[in-house]
Order: structure tokens, then C-alpha cells, then sequence
């Protein structure tokens, strides 16, 4: 029996690991092959592909981000392979799983929950007598066609499952992208908006194992693990064994984390401040809402303070990325909580900020709840949410807006300088600066068209004259700085006027090549010549003191700076230095 499992994942970089525990666990009884595309693929590609294998068992691994897209191929596959079985599994259909096989009438068997054991009992009995009764953990249809839910099966010891990270046909891709790994299975909390929450207690792998796959992974060449696990240091003394053995066997691979920051011990946050290599570890924080009768209401048990210790420390240490989660909707969060939320979590300076909107998925205790707080939501996936009693589907689209900004503006990390500036002096709040920003994007209609790397910085800089911004030539000033630094290669244009003219910007070079102790002993030390100025250099003015503002924080207009900017010949990244100009001639003659 010739058995294909398959996933159509997010992007070509992802990878699903499901489809491997299935493989693994029941490739010594039955032939398994597994297919992975995209849900960008055309559905008539991806149905090619799948009957070109022949198969006589099609697993689908489903999600709320593929779903939609799955149903389109089994629709086209049944109709030209008919005999072919259909088996669906996954999150997104191991609940309400009655639902779905009524509505896809070409799904002949769902898997419900954890799926190894129950996979490989199903495709015994296709195979052999067909009393699909017997199998625990699946939904089926009989002889007269009505559907059947089974009893579920109960968990594994996830010490009988083989490794699913030991495949010869992922080595040659594993270094352009992600690998999943999981060193438990459950959740120890109850937040209602969440799956895992479903599934009572936490099991682990075992942590030998675990090392071992690790360091298979690392030696082939994988560069980005992420884990899954919904808590990752639960169990201190497991989550500290693995940090220690990472440190010491990463090789460059960098590693991804979903941590609980509230629980996280100083000590261990000591240990990693002073061993873990910079830029090798990052944690993804849930943090969701910093409002304590949303938290109580989704039975969302943290300790802000705590956190706020424990992301202070990390950031503070300088060696961990943080990506930290909010979810606007929550109940009993309106516009004004969220923004007090966005703004809490903000001013803790993570790298990244993810503004997420909830959605109401399938067998979650708040999708139950859904018309206690006024719940309107998509029908299909992603079943975000639309509205609710306090927060209109009007207050969602503005926090939309202020999402759309922030990852351009923040996540990016393009204006870093620059935004900074402008939240810290001219703003209220970093929420209402993506606010404000975000709606005048909208009103221009730029949400409709895309742009360049210097639209960004012209489209902010409109902005600011449109507000009338005090200091704008201070922001601009920035502003020069971060585009300068967001180039590999000397930048071909730039979107401003350059404040001196060639007869000044050659002076300018000939200074910096025959006085370089001028601008620094670090500049003098790279020795440049005037030719490779010329060539891997740009220089400009900016109406302040650069050195002391980028050192303590101080507008000082009393003195200009000469911006140099060099970059590397082999595109490895620019360098940027600043020399005190005492008055205009000093440059402009």
C-alpha cells in the first residue's frame, strides 16, 4: 500500500513535523512518503504532483492557516483518483471532527488528537480486515455512509516514538530552513484562547535522545531550530541541562525558545547572561495583555512584574533576541486597555513586538464562551475575531493599522534610530505614534501599493511634515543614518537632497584621507586612501552632535557632525563615524 502524508505549509522555509513522526513511526510496516508545498502553490501543481506518486492513502496534516486550501485539494484529487483514501489529522480537524466530515464529503477518515498510533492502526486496517470500530481516536464513515466518531485513544510514552529528525531526503535542505523540534508534549496552563491548554499535564522525551538528535541536526547543517514546546522551561532543571548542552555544541546554529518569562529564575538568567553566545538563543514571550481581569478571565495565570524582571535581565544581558506576543481582543480588553497593553509591553524594548488579533479556534474554552462577551468572528479559518461587546470591529481595524506600521517601522528593524527619536520626544506613547502613523499611511491609501526600502523613509518623513513635527531636521537627521546603515553596498541614491556639494564632499574626502586620527584612532586605523573613499564611502551632515546624542541621549546643536559612513568591499556591513564640525566653513567653505 503505497501511503503519501502531506502538510501544505506557510512559507517554503517551514516544515512540518508531524508529517515526520508518521513517517518514522510507521515507515517499518508501511512505505510512507511524505509531500510538502505551500499554501501559495496552485492547487493544480500540487494535485499534479500527488498523482504522479500514486498513491493509495493520502494523510493530510491540517492547520487554521492551510485548511481552506487542503479542502480545494482533496476536492480536485478525489475526482480524478476516486479510489484514493483520504485521511485528515491535525488541530484544526481534531475537533468538531463531525463537522468536517460532513462538509467534506471526500475525507473518508479523520485522526483525532496525537496521531502516530492511531495513523498506523488505521492504515492496518485499510490494508487488512477494515473494522475501523476497533481503531481508537478516529472519525469514519460506515457502510450506509453515516459518520462515526470513535472513543479517543489514549497518550503515548513518547518514549516509543522513533526520531522523526533522522531522514536522509531532509539533510541536503536543512541549512535554508526551520526545523521544528519538541522535547515535550502538553501544556501546565489553562488559557482558554489557547489548544494546548486542552491537553492535561506535560510528557518529555528523553533528554539523551533529545542531545543526540540535536546534535545530528547541528552536524548536517541546520542553522535555525525552533522549538515547539508550549512551555519551554517548566521543568527547570531540563530546560538548564539542554541550555548548557547548546552552548557548548551550537556551532552557529541559533535556537528559538517559547518561554514563560514569570517563571524564569534568576539564576538561570545569570547562567545564560554569562555563558550563552550572543545572538544563538531567542524567546518568544506570550505576554497577550498586561490587564489582570482579562488575564483572570481567559484563566491566564502570570506575574507581570516578574516578567518585566526576567525580559530586563535578558535584554539587559545583550546575548538574547525577544520576540515578544500580544493578542488584541481579549475579553474585557477595550481600545484604551489595549493601548495601555501595547505601551507596558513596548517600553520593555523587546526586538520585536507581535501584535496579534485573537481568533476564536475550534475546541478552545473562549470560542464556547463566544456569546458571553458579544463574540462576532469568521466563520472559516482563521476565525479571527471581528468584534465583541467592547471592542467594535471600528477599533480593531485602527489597532490593525497600528500592526501594519510596526512591523515596518519596528519588527523590521530599518528606523530603529529614528523611531526611537520621534516616540521618546514627540509623542505621547509608541501606540499612539503607530497610531497616528498608521492612519495617516491608510488615508494616503499606501496599503494599497507596495514600496521600496526609501519609500519607507520618505513616507515618514511626509508624515512628520504633515504634523508639522518640531525638529524635524534632528529626525531627518536620523533618519540619513539608519538608511545609510540599512545598505550592504554603498547606496546608489538616497531620497534627500545632500547638504553639501561635490566641491565639499571632495574636501571633505581629501580630509578624512590625509587627517584621519581627525574623526577617530578607529577610523585613522583602517587606513583608507582617498580612491577607496571614493568608492566605499558616503558622507554627509547632520545639524547636532551625533556622538554625544548616540552616547547619552543629548541634543546638541551647538556643534554639526560629519557623517562617514564606510562599508565593507565584500558586502559584509557598513561602519559609521562622526567627526564635530565648529562652524559651517569647517565643511561647506
Amino acid at each position: 500500500m503505497n501511503v503519501v502524508v502531506s502538510s501544505l505549509n506557510a512559507k517554503y522555509i517551514h516544515t512540518c513535523l508531524a508529517l515526520r513522526y508518521l513517517k518514522a513511526f510507521c515507515g517499518d510496516e508501511f512505505p510512507v512518503e511524505m509531500a510538502e508545498y505551500t499554501i501559495k502553490d496552485p492547487v493544480m501543481n500540487i494535485v499534479s504532483d500527488l498523482y504522479r506518486r500514486n498513491p493509495d492513502v493520502v494523510g493530510f496534516s491540517c492547520y487554521i492557516w492551510n485548511i481552506e486550501e487542503t479542502i480545494r485539494v482533496i476536492g480536485m484529487l478525489k475526482k480524478i483518483k476516486p479510489e484514493v483514501r483520504i485521511v485528515l489529522g491535525g488541530p484544526e480537524v481534531s475537533y468538531d471532527t463531525e463537522y468536517w466530515m460532513k462538509r467534506v464529503p471526500e475525507v473518508d477518515f479523520i485522526v483525532m488528537g496525537e496521531g502516530e498510533e492511531t495513523f498506523l492502526h488505521l492504515l492496518r486496517e485499510i490494508a487488512g480486515t477494515r473494522k475501523y470500530h476497533f481503531v481508537f481516536g478516529i472519525a469514519y464513515r460506515n457502510a450506509a455512509g453515516e459518520v462515526c466518531v470513535n472513543p479517543g485513544r489514549p497518550k503515548l510514552n513518547l518514549d516509543e516514538i522513533p526520531t522523526a529528525h533522522r531522514f536522509a531526503e531532509d539533510v541536503p535542505a536543512l541549512a535554508n530552513r526551520v526545523v521544528y523540534f519538541e522535547t515535550s508534549r502538553g501544556c501546565p496552563f489553562s488559557c482558554q484562547f489557547c489548544l494546548s491548554s486542552i491537553e492535561v499535564g506535560v510528557r518529555y522525551f528523553d533528554i539523551e535522545r533529545t542531545k543526540a538528535d540535536l546534535l545530528y541536526l547541528i552536524d548536517s547543517g541546520a542553522k535555525l531550530i525552533k522549538f515547539v514546546d508550549r512551555t519551554f522551561n517548566i521543568k527547570r532543571e531540563y530546560a538548564m541541562e539542554l541550555f548548557r548542552f547548546l552552548i557548548d555544541n551550537h556551532r552557529g546554529c541559533v535556537f528559538q525558545f517559547e518561554i514563560t518569562a514569570d517563571i524564569m529564575r534568576p539564576e538561570v538568567l545569570d547562567f545564560l547572561a554569562e555563558h550563552a553566545p550572543a545572538g544563538v538563543f531567542r524567546f518568544e514571550i506570550g505576554v497577550q495583555s498586561t490587564n489582570d481581569a482579562t488575564n483572570e478571565l481567559v484563566k491566564r495565570r502570570q506575574n507581570f512584574a516578574k516578567l518585566t524582571r526576567t525580559v530586563t535581565m535578558v535584554r539587559d544581558s545583550g546575548k538574547i533576541d525577544q520576540h515578544l506576543d500580544l493578542i488584541a481582543g481579549l475579553p474585557e480588553e477595550d481600545y484604551a486597555s489595549f493601548r495601555k497593553t501595547f505601551n507596558d509591553v513596548f517600553d520593555l524594548g523587546p526586538e520585536e513586538l507581535q501584535l496579534g488579533f485573537l481568533k476564536m479556534l475550534r475546541g478552545t474554552g473562549l470560542r464556547h464562551d463566544a456569546a458571553k462577551y458579544g463574540y462576532v468572528y469568521m466563520d472559516t479559518a482563521p476565525y479571527e475575531i471581528l468584534g465583541n461587546a467592547i471592542l467594535p470591529f471600528s477599533d480593531l481595524m485602527r489597532i490593525k493599522r497600528v500592526e501594519d506600521v510596526l512591523e515596518k517601522y519596528w519588527n523590521s528593524h530599518r528606523l530603529d534610530r529614528t523611531v526611537r527619536y520621534l516616540i521618546d520626544r514627540h509623542f505621547e506613547s509608541a501606540f499612539d505614534f503607530f497610531q497616528l502613523f498608521g492612519d495617516y499611511w491608510e488615508e494616503r491609501g499606501w496599503q494599497k501599493i507596495g514600496h521600496q526600502l526609501e519609500d519607507l523613509f520618505e513616507r515618514l518623513n511626509a508624515f512628520l511634515a504633515y504634523r508639522d513635527a518640531p525638529d524635524r531636521d534632528i529626525a531627518e537627521g536620523l533618519m540619513k543614518l539608519d538608511y545609510f546603515m540599512n545598505h550592504k553596498y554603498k547606496p546608489r541614491k538616497i531620497w534627500w537632497d545632500f547638504s553639501m556639494d561635490k566641491s565639499a564632499q571632495m574636501r571633505s574626502v581629501n580630509m578624512l584621507a590625509d587627517h584621519p586620527e581627525r574623526v577617530s584612532a578607529e577610523f585613522a586605523a583602517r587606513g583608507l586612501t582617498e580612491k577607496e573613499l571614493h568608492k566605499h564611502a558616503v558622507i554627509e551632515t547632520v545639524p547636532f552632535d551625533l556622538a554625544r546624542y548616540e552616547r547619552d541621549g543629548t541634543i546638541d546643536r551647538s556643534r554639526r557632525s560629519l557623517l562617514v559612513v564606510v562599508y565593507e568591499p565584500d558586502g559584509a556591513g557598513a561602519a559609521y563615524y562622526s567627526m564635530e564640525l565648529a562652524a559651517p566653513s569647517a565643511v561647506t567653505g
